[in-house]
């Protein structure tokens, strides 16, 4: 499918001589299936075709077609029979950012104009095609309208120019969460995707990032304004052409209805780049190759033996508690080991059923399939990020997600859990309309509250601190004990009363490195007032002891991944031909 593509009735088209018919007829020679008319502000393109065709076929009714008037009649027919043709738009919103609503072919034109009236387009610009239209409706708004009339709402090239992700900017924080993150938007078109590396769009909005806690799906669209595509003299692409850049989409049928669905799902698999020149992407492997994380987890077996089932169970439940995720059964976390699969897929998709609406309470809709892998059935287990916390395991047992690691909650986990399930019960409050980028910064961290240490600076440093690992804010003895209070940098949460004993994994090391290996600011690889203390590998992935100057004082984070590693802490991070 190509679901961005211009046609004469965008005013920047590159390619006068150009009709509708030439469009479609470039779609077929790309094999396209699916394909969407998105003009700047408009939907004068399709309609314009559609009244072409309907002038055609009242003349052949009539008796009264040329010979020449039937074949391009015909010709249509045979186009649109073989390719789902959408209506729909770019929608040029507040402060520029662009927006494509795409909409079922049974949708009335007039309907959709009504549309463009109602986000502010004015009536002169609704025919016009051009990319400016004056004071239209904000990003949110936009989102909400085109949802709410029954389209497809996807952010056009959100990662470049005109972009609502907002790639290169240093301002605009809350902005930018809320513009990627809006319930109202399926999807995120990216000129990115299927690029490996740390700064790919798709692995940026894959759920990871405290701030970005829903995954986004990442589809691509040709943005053709042209028939065909212009390269450089390195044959680089610099204007693409209808169908240059288009996506793969598994439907059970091509129709509108099942496009929407498969947009307003979770399953991420059933959308891919596609090329002809290369072989599909195998979505396990891929999995595979980012490994175990906040989002995603693989169990070789689920085999009753061993505990190994009731550690499937236990990511379910971590899962429901934090973001939601993705659980692959019959693969090893270790993506050089060949998948060992599932000896009885079916029988082993009713036992994870039957045994998860057993165990977790409350109860809790999870999706389970069967995959395929290098030739082997693999279960996958897709969890949603749950509203009714906390949910427990047998009454009782609380599990949460924590990086690549699922534990016990301890209390004041569990109290925030308790306090996020009451909020979601709450009616939600009315969204005030988003300000301008460059009202919203970032918001730093919290500062330290420590326990019998120096008290906490009055203002919080000038670059925030990471968004993942942890901090230790303070410590107390009693009874010959160390008591810990630990900051969870990725949501703010700080949790009291830990001891080296009690401490899970990366709690532990922290408290051992604190003990056993303090910083020393000599031997710190300074950068202004932030500073490298260490860097190691964890489960395959590398991660950071980071610290700050701070009112005199020094904050040490530990164990930071390096998804939390955002503005100026990336310049430590490790290349990425060394990982």
């Amino acid at each position: 499918m190509d679901l961005h593509v211009h046609t004469p009735a965008s005013a920047d088209f590159q390619d006068p001589n150009a009709g509708y018919l030439d469009v479609l007829r470039k779609a077929e020679f790309r094999g396209l299936d699916i394909l969407a008319f998105t003009d700047h502000n408009t939907v004068a393109g399709y309609a314009a075709m559609m009244d072409e065709i309907e002038r055609l076929a009242y003349l052949e009714r009539l008796g009264r077609a040329l010979p020449e008037e039937l074949r391009l009649l015909a010709e249509y027919r045979r186009l649109l029979d073989k390719i789902l043709l959408l209506p729909g738009f770019e929608f040029t919103a507040t402060f520029g950012f662009h927006i494509l609503g795409v909409f079922s072919p049974t949708t009335p034109v007039r309907q959709i104009e009504h549309l463009l009236l109602s986000l502010n387009v004015p009536p002169a610009a609704l025919d016009a095609g051009n990319s400016e239209v004056g004071a239209s409706s904000d990003v949110l708004t936009a989102y909400r309208v085109i949802n709410e009339a029954g389209g497809i709402c996807i952010a056009a090239h959100a990662n470049s120019t005109h972009g609502v992700a907002m790639r290169g900017f240093d301002f605009g924080g809350q902005t930018k969460i809320a513009y990627t993150q809006d319930r109202n938007l399926h999807a995120l078109e990216v000129t990115d995707l299927g690029r490996g590396g740390r700064n790919s769009t798709e692995r940026f909005f894959n759920g990871t990032k405290p701030e970005y806690p829903r995954r986004m799906r990442c589809i691509q669209g040709s943005d053709a304004h042209r028939l065909h595509a212009v390269t450089d003299r390195s044959g680089k692409i610099t204007h693409f052409g209808v169908g240059d850049r288009v996506t793969e989409v598994l439907l059970p049928e091509r129709s509108f209805d099942a496009l929407l669905e498969m947009f307003q799902g979770n399953d991420f698999s059933r959308t891919r780049p596609y090329s002809p020149s290369r072989q599909p992407t195998d979505y396990i492997q891929a999995a595979r190759d980012e490994g175990p994380s906040l989002v995603q987890s693989f169990h070789e077996s689920a085999a009753q033996k061993g505990g190994k089932l009731y550690a499937i169970i236990t990511d379910v439940c971590a899962f429901a508690n934090t973001n939601g995720g993705t659980i692959y059964v019959g693969v090893s976390a270790d993506k050089k080991q060949p998948p060992v699969g599932v000896p009885n897929p079916q029988e082993t998709v009713d036992l994870l059923q039957r045994e998860i609406n057993r165990l977790l309470s409350p109860t809790l809709d999870v999706d389970i399939d069967m995959q395929e892998t290098q030739g082997k059935p693999v279960i996958r287990i897709q969890v949603p990020s749950g509203e009714d916390r906390p949910y427990a395991i047998e009454d009782n047992k609380i599990y949460v997600r924590d990086e690549a690691e699922t534990s016990l909650a301890v209390r004041d986990e569990i109290v925030n859990l308790v306090r996020q399930g009451m909020a979601t019960q709450e009616p939600a409050p009315a969204v005030e309309p988003v300000s301008p980028p460059a009202a919203l910064p970032v918001q730093p961290s919290l500062p330290p509250q420590p326990i019998e240490e120096p008290p906490a600076p009055a203002q919080t440093p000038e670059i925030p601190p990471p968004r993942a690992g942890v901090e230790i804010i303070g410590v107390e003895k009693r009874d010959d004990t160390q008591y810990y209070m630990m900051r969870d940098l990725r949501n703010g949460n700080i949790v009291k009363n830990v001891t080296r004993s009690s401490a899970r994994r990366l709690w532990h090391y922290a408290i051992k490195q604190r003990e056993s290996n303090p910083v020393k600011p000599e031997k710190v690889q300074w950068h202004g007032d932030i500073g490298l203390w260490t860097r190691y590998e964890k489960l395959g992935e590398t991660r950071y002891d980071l610290v700050q100057r701070d009112d005199g004082g020094l904050r040490v984070y530990y164990g930071v991944t390096e998804g939390g590693m955002q503005g100026a802490w990336q310049v430590f991070l490790a290349p990425e031909d060394e990982e």
